[in-house]
């Protein structure tokens, strides 16, 4: 007889019962440590290597059984590893290279056809087995998606811009690592609803999104102690998005605590808040900083009038501090003032206002010049993806081998692709979730549930806001984070209209 709780997740137990699931899993046990043994050996001892493969083997089984555990390991990993080397640090949350083709990861045997990355078959791996759940159990069923028209449209409208860009002498390599980010989003925004399903479900993956982003922010403030306190000229401790990543869980705190949602979530983010602010600190990131006040104004319009006058009486002396703070320090160059001049160095272009940053803005205006000049190419579907922009005034090296196809203002890169048919979509897709999401949160009942789909909207402000500055609508761990929360959006009402059904 089947243990009524399989049901719950994936598809073997469900299918071949306990017992034959059991005998599989240990079977499973018997040859992942064979292997591991014997990468041992092949490998000349190279222990990365045997960790890796026994943690697939071990990522695949509890997939199987469990397909929401799967993706909870899945965002988990997206969170907790480095996409790319940050200076001066070789950490083994890089090296293990899930971000990287397979033929490009030094630890596996050299692959001239892997062109794809772990993240990738991680991902393909739980729609293989959300699939099968599908066509298996009877009881599974199909969540809506929120605004899936106008998400469908803007997808289809990339790959006709991928197309068109290889049509007309576009390079496919550059096109696929131009696109393949967005991919993930929406990967994430149409799956999230179909295996997150429960208030359960929601609250184990937003525990792993906390424990991984807190230990991001570990991971950075770590690192300016072991540097005596100071950044020893190193421009960043963190991944680029990490500070991003850290300022939604700031937003989520606030949401708990004005939606007064009782769990333990709130209080653990409470005793992390240092942390958090800390670590974001230690990001040194001009384009998260950009993204506080779109954040938190998004989310404070989100507030029931109540709500809204209490956070603004409670705001004051936190604004008050935070005005004093940056009239002492607005021209000092101690450590302290590190915030100020992130801040001042991006609200001039002149030498004396953006200090250390002067050459880098120059470097951003320049490259406006640039993408202004190359939508007038083809302003109406964009020169698409492959294809490098238009370079009037010609800019320095710098070590991104996508450079001349992937510019810092990635709102305006859309644009230049696209063309206003595909901005139009871009725009409309966001829009309309945020509209969606409005409508949503005004018939919630659920103080939790309302948290979360605060936290994603918020979240949508924050992106684009960033995205303006920064390359992080090609930055897969971006993508995927709003994705997913962007999915629970829709998860979020289908459990709260469920439970004011019962």
């Amino acid at each position: 007889m089947r243990n009524q709780s399989t049901r719950a997740g994936g598809f073997l137990a469900y299918w071949l019962g306990v017992d034959q699931f059991n005998g599989i899993v240990a079977t499973l046990v018997v040859l992942g440590s064979a292997g591991a043994a014997a990468i041992l050996v092949f490998t000349s001892g190279n222990i990365l290597s045997a960790v890796v493969f026994t943690a697939a083997i071990l990522i695949v089984t509890l997939t199987m059984y469990r397909v929401n555990w799967g993706f909870n390991i899945f965002v988990g990993l997206v969170l907790t590893l480095d996409h790319y080397r940050i200076p001066n640090f070789e950490p083994v949350t890089f090296k293990t290279g899930y971000f990287l083709n397979l033929k490009e990861i030094p630890y596996l045997p050299t692959l001239a056809a892997g062109v794809m990355n772990p993240l990738e078959l991680h991902l393909l791996l739980l729609i293989a087995v959300w699939c099968v759940v599908l066509v298996v159990r009877r009881d599974h069923k199909l969540n809506r998606v929120h605004v899936w028209g106008a998400a469908l449209v803007f997808f289809v409208g990339l790959v006709c811009s991928f197309v068109y860009g290889m049509r007309t002498g576009g390079d496919f390599l550059p096109a696929v690592w131009e696109v393949r980010a967005l991919f993930y989003f929406g990967a994430m925004y149409f799956l999230v609803p179909q295996i997150i399903q429960t208030k359960e479900h929601v609250q184990s993956l937003l525990w792993v999104i906390i424990a991984a982003i807190s230990f991001k922010a570990l991971q950075g403030v770590a690192r300016f102690v072991n540097l005596g306190l100071s950044f020893h000229g190193i421009p960043t401790l963190t991944n680029h998005e990490d500070p991003l990543f850290m300022l939604t869980l700031v937003i989520f705190l606030l949401a708990l605590v004005m939606f007064n949602a009782q769990t333990r979530q709130r209080s653990a983010l409470v005793m992390l808040l240092l942390l958090l602010v800390l670590g974001f600190f230690t990001g040194q990131r001009r384009a998260a900083y950009a993204a506080i006040v779109p954040s938190l104004a998004t989310f404070v319009i989100l507030l029931p009038t109540k709500q809204r006058w209490m956070l603004a009486k409670n705001s004051v002396p936190v604004l008050g501090a935070f005005a004093l703070y940056a009239a002492v320090f607005w021209n000092s160059e101690s450590r302290l003032a590190s915030p100020v001049r992130l801040v001042k160095s991006g609200l001039g272009s002149d030498r004396e206002t953006a200090g250390e940053r002067y050459y880098s803005n120059l470097y951003r205006d320049k490259e406006k010049y640039n993408l202004a000049i190359t939508v007038q190419e083809s302003p109406v579907i964009g020169i698409g993806f492959g294809k490098k922009y238009e370079e009037p005034l010609k800019l320095v090296y710098v070590p991104f081998p996508l450079w001349a196809y992937i510019p810092h203002n990635e709102i305006l890169w859309v644009i230049v692709k696209t063309g206003a048919v595909g901005f139009f979509l871009f725009w409309f897709f966001l829009n309309s979730f945020a509209c969606r999401g409005v409508f949503v949160l005004s018939r919630m009942k659920d103080p939790y549930l309302q948290s979360v789909c605060a936290l994603a909207i918020s979240a949508v402000a924050g992106q684009v806001v960033v995205s303006y500055f920064d390359l992080q609508l090609t930055y897969y761990r971006n993508m995927v984070y709003l994705g997913t929360l962007m999915g629970l959006m829709s998860t979020a009402e289908s459990i709260d209209q469920q439970s004011l059904q019962t």
